[in-house]
């Protein structure tokens, strides 16, 4: 079992392997310069190797160098095979990178976002305040509150003195 230092560099190494081979050394016009080499994973037993790519055009692009990839999968692992020096080289699988659809769709959520925020930004514009537009007490409406305060717990307190001086009236006579 391998480290995965060593399954990271066989990765790296096979990434710069099979996009330099792609530019310069397989002659398939399916693979031109629109292939773009996104990432490389290998397996813990340097035994298959997962090959990302993006392809610039469209779905008939793309389509074509699936094919081409699949057809060009036996020369890019010679390929690999000679430059690593391994006892045994890994399996090519390529696998269309998600990248560009993610970030697309990033994009649009993002669209989304800003227009919302322009609605609401116009909406707003004209609108005022539910309360006073600083909902923050000031100090002097603070001791405006205090005094309210202690005048009705005086308030209280007499109330209860009255009632509790009836009681001892009561209880004594």
């Amino acid at each position: 079992m391998a480290d995965n230092a060593r399954a990271k560099k066989l990765a790296d190494l096979i990434r710069e392997v099979v996009a330099e081979k792609l530019q310069r050394g397989i002659k398939d016009p399916r693979l031109g310069t629109h292939v773009t080499i996104t990432d490389t994973r290998v397996t813990g037993d340097l035994r298959e190797a997962t090959v990302f790519y993006t392809v610039y055009g469209d779905d008939e692009d793309r389509a074509s160098a699936a094919a081409g990839l699949q057809s060009a999968k036996g020369v890019l692992r010679s390929a690999v095979g000679a430059a690593a020096g391994t006892k045994f080289t890994p399996t090519l699988t390529f696998v269309a990178d998600a990248l560009p659809e993610t970030a697309r769709t990033i994009e649009d959520l993002l669209d989304q976002a800003r227009a919302s925020d322009a609605r609401v930004r116009q909406v707003s514009s004209g609108a005022s305040y539910a309360g006073d537009a600083d909902p923050y007490r000031k100090p002097e409406d603070a001791s405006d509150d205090d005094e309210a305060a202690e005048a009705e717990a005086e308030d209280t307190a007499e109330a209860e003195g009255k009632d509790g001086a009836e009681g001892k009236g009561e209880a004594s006579a």
